[in-house]
């Protein structure tokens, strides 16, 4: 690091130089990310989608669909409104990308007494329709007194992406002015201020111009536009803080060079350590075959990478063209007195550090409670805001033509595959007798196949029905479900019975050795292997995190306790942490609607908060420990060190804070349940864990903080700090 120092204030012209053009590349393809993004990222390579490539590739399901909800006005009469509807979808449906188009005098459950809808076949995936529903809007020109609107997968894929760039600029305008005045408080000066917001900002550009590339060898979810930039803002923004924080400190005593070596070689230091913790932190992501946790690691190791390049190489560059200037254009004088403050506050907590321990765990506890109670949901429509018109015209969809919302999220498809012809007869028995066992399962409702839809239940029966050569009546029912070797059947179970045991069902049912080969579909097959694979594989990523965090910080710091303090204190305030989420918004609490917790927020809270708390961990024992290796007192350090850094890591979190807390008042809800949940998180690490928890247990270890490996580190050694500049 004081080879990097030296570089850097070397050739910083050259530096400066080198970034600026690496930003204005990077700043062309971010305007392009928002284009490549789709879906909400729960894409997982296993039965269902095996499954689902079956049903469109041999039984001739479409990829996609779109429902065009059409809604009849009170004096428009039911001729005009046939009319509209023929007329709106045969328009609709000489788009060249609409493979086909069923109509409601198709299917009569289709149509209602007000409502009716009809279906946009795509041989395309929902999210690559974006272009076509812009054209398909600009299509619709209904007649007077009927309503039309377009809904389904692609069209909400599409709103989200645009709901989710609103929610970005939304939370920037409130986030970024707020940091700048926590930043103004913390500094005085515009200069000073300005610098961190400048370099989140650049952080953010250049990643989001990276992660465009990444597109073209992994489906992008929607949700990386939000999740990626509130990273990436407040940890750029953070390190800035600590380099700027320090400069400012070195420049006052020390020429702008040896300033800039110090503030590398120290702070510098520090951001090295803390952004490797926070990069392995999301490196366990990857773990998790699921896109939306593919997608935040790779995006989120990204801007860790590039928040560390920039903090330690950029940003000391330009700092050595600003030199002293750093504290120009004062409009706040802070007072230098206030270190006394926390001074005060650092001999409290060491004067009680049993009790301040006490007191802290019981609170952190206390908000652990409502963990028990939290329910885990996939995101589904209910994600996009309903001032969306396509959330409107679906909710509306579902309540007029889905009479048993809850029979339909139970449904399984099951492909049944025999060898060779599976309308031979003694295939066919092998159906039946299939279709036996799983009447025979008490979580089984009913069991729709085409000999239920022939109303004929007796084999030879149906086999005679299936050889008819001409106008075979079962023709239409043969078409859908039988295809060559294959037949669908589609399983509903009981509602009544929770999501728990459908999920043991189906995959019981997905190992079961029966005459003919089974693939399983169905919501709950796509749910059950969502959970099952996070499950499985996020103790991996959890493992490698906690090992990583433990050797990392003892070679940071020269010992065993402090790192394994670090982590049992990270878990416990992170548990509280999603305690109080799960109170907050499924009780419904501080205005929120009561609803459940999205599945990926604890893992990416878990992983994303684990590696940021240690940015202050690192920060404050790296004080501390400089201080105990000039002393070799441990007390005089942690007070030392607390009253150093206190105002800092306060300033800090609180600009992590208002970062990601801006989240809270955006519109889709997973990323508002994100926003809140980093943001409560920092907030009890930096406060509870960070000022008293960790300060008060130091104390009560004494010496025993340094132990490693038997030795006491640097025992009777005293390093200067004017030895870093040589």
């Amino acid at each position: 690091m004081n080879l990097l120092g030296k570089v850097t204030y070397k050739y910083r012209k050259l530096m400066v130089i080198f970034w600026l053009v690496l930003i204005t590349v990077f700043c062309f393809f971010a305007l392009k990310l928002p284009g490549v993004l789709s879906g909400d990222g729960f894409e997982y390579d296993g039965d269902y989608q095996e499954t689902r490539t079956i049903l469109e590739e041999e039984f001739g399901q479409a990829k996609s669909s779109i429902i065009v909800l059409f809604e009849k006005g009170e004096t428009t009469s039911e001729a005009n409104f046939e009319v509209a509807i023929t007329d709106t979808l045969t328009e609709l449906g000489e788009q060249k990308q609409v493979e086909s188009v069923i109509t409601p005098f198709m299917q009569e459950q289709m149509m209602r007494e007000d409502y009716a809808y009809g279906l946009l076949l795509f041989d395309q995936e929902a999210g690559e329709l974006a272009e076509t529903i812009e054209e398909l809007r600009a299509d619709i020109s209904p007649a007077e007194g009927v309503q039309v609107s377009l809904t389904g997968e692609p069209v909400i894929i599409k709103d989200l992406n645009e709901a989710s760039q609103k929610d970005l600029a939304k939370a920037e305008t409130i986030g970024l002015p707020i940091a700048l005045i926590v930043l103004i408080l913390a500094f005085g000066g515009l200069v000073a201020a300005s610098i961190p917001l400048v370099i989140g900002v650049i952080s953010i550009l250049m990643t989001m111009g990276i992660v465009y590339f990444f597109s073209y060898s992994t489906n992008l979810s929607i949700f990386i536009l939000n999740i990626v930039p509130m990273i990436g803002l407040a940890l750029s923004i953070d390190f800035a803080l600590l380099i700027i924080n320090r400069f400012k400190e070195e420049i006052q005593h020390r020429s702008t060079e040896d300033a800039i070596k110090v503030t590398v070689a120290t702070a510098g230091r520090s951001i090295v350590f803390s952004g490797l913790c926070v990069f392995i932190g999301l490196f366990g992501l990857m773990f998790i075959q699921i896109d939306i946790f593919q997608n935040v690691g790779l995006g989120g190791m990204t801007v860790v990478l590039i928040a560390v390049l920039v903090s330690i190489t950029f940003l000391p560059a330009l700092l050595s063209f600003v030199g002293p200037k750093i504290n120009a254009l004062k409009i706040l004088k802070v007072k230098e007195g206030t270190s006394s403050v926390w001074e005060k506050f650092a001999n409290l907590v060491m004067k009680r550090p049993v009790i301040m321990s006490i007191m802290s765990l019981a609170i952190l506890l206390v908000a652990l409670i409502p963990l028990r109670d939290m329910n885990l949901a996939i995101e589904t429509t209910d994600s996009l805001p309903t001032t969306y018109e396509s959330r409107k015209a679906y909710d509306t969809f579902t309540q007029e033509f889905i009479e048993d919302e809850k029979r339909v999220e139970n449904q399984v498809t099951i492909v049944a595959e025999a060898d060779g012809e599976i309308l031979s007869l003694e295939n066919l028995e092998k159906v039946k007798a299939l279709i036996a066992n799983l009447e025979e399962e008490s979580l089984v409702e009913t069991i729709e196949s085409p000999f239920s839809l022939a109303n004929i239940d007796d084999v030879e029966t149906f086999y005679g029905a299936t050889q008819q050569n001409e106008s075979n009546p079962l023709q239409p029912i043969l078409d859908q479900y039988v295809a060559e070797d294959k037949m669908l059947l589609n399983v509903y179970l009981d509602p009544s019975r929770t999501k728990e045991e459908g999920y043991e069902w189906v995959e019981e049912w997905a190992e079961k050795n029966t005459e003919l080969a089974l693939q399983l579909g169905g919501s709950i097959k796509f749910e059950q292997e969502i959970f099952k694979e996070i499950y499985d594989k996020a103790p991996y990523g959890l493992a490698l995190i906690l090992i990583s965090t433990f050797f990392i910080l003892s070679i940071a710091f020269r010992s065993i306790l402090i790192p394994l303090k670090a982590i049992m204190m990270n878990i416990l305030s992170l548990c509280a942490t999603f305690g109080l989420i799960a109170w907050i918004f499924q009780g419904g609490h501080f205005g929120f609607d009561a609803v459940d917790i999205s599945l990926m927020l604890p893992v990416l809270v878990f992983s994303l908060v684990f590696g940021l708390s240690m940015d202050y961990e690192v920060f404050l024992i790296s004080r501390i420990h400089e201080v105990y290796l000039e002393t070799q007192h441990n007390n005089k350090a942690i007070v030392k060190g607390l009253t150093s850094t206190s105002k800092i890591i306060t300033s800090a979190a609180a600009i992590m804070i208002v970062v990601t807390g801006a989240f809270a008042f955006t519109s889709v809800m997973p990323v508002r349940q994100m926003g809140v949940g980093i943001a409560l998180a920092i907030f009890i690490d930096a406060t509870i864990v960070r000022m008293v928890l960790v300060p008060a247990l130091m104390k009560l270890l004494g010496d025993w903080n340094w132990w490693f490996f038997g030795l006491k580190f640097n025992q009777g050694k005293k390093v200067k700090l004017e030895e870093a500049s040589e």
